[in-house]
């Protein structure tokens, strides 16, 4: 039984997700979604042999940094995407390093 429990959280990080299901996640728009993976090169889901979007569990993670960064803090895409390569995605960002992103990318 323990092993049964100990592969459930390797079985779940393999998990691939649908472009709705994370639209439905996130609560954005699939065009949302699919416009951020061309302004945000780390965001890169697989596709399917059919040509579907399938993200991985660290692509939504990465969908919900995106949506912080843009929605809660108030960066602006050049921004964000600079904190986000610079900071590999850091979620503490001091105060002083939000300013520098936000006079940088204006």
């Amino acid at each position: 039984m323990s092993t049964a429990t100990a592969l459930q959280p390797e079985i779940d990080d393999e998990r691939l997700y649908r472009i709705g299901e994370v639209s439905r996640l996130s609560d954005l728009k699939p065009f949302v979604l699919r416009y951020w993976e061309t302004e945000f090169p780390m965001l890169e889901p697989v596709k399917s042999p059919s040509g579907h979007r399938m993200y991985r569990q660290q692509d939504v993670d990465m969908v919900f940094k995106i949506k912080r960064l843009l929605y809660d803090e108030g960066f602006t895409i050049a921004g964000a995407r600079r904190l986000l390569r610079e900071g590999n995605g850091a979620i503490g960002v001091e105060p002083s390093a939000r300013a520098t992103s936000h006079t940088a990318a204006e």
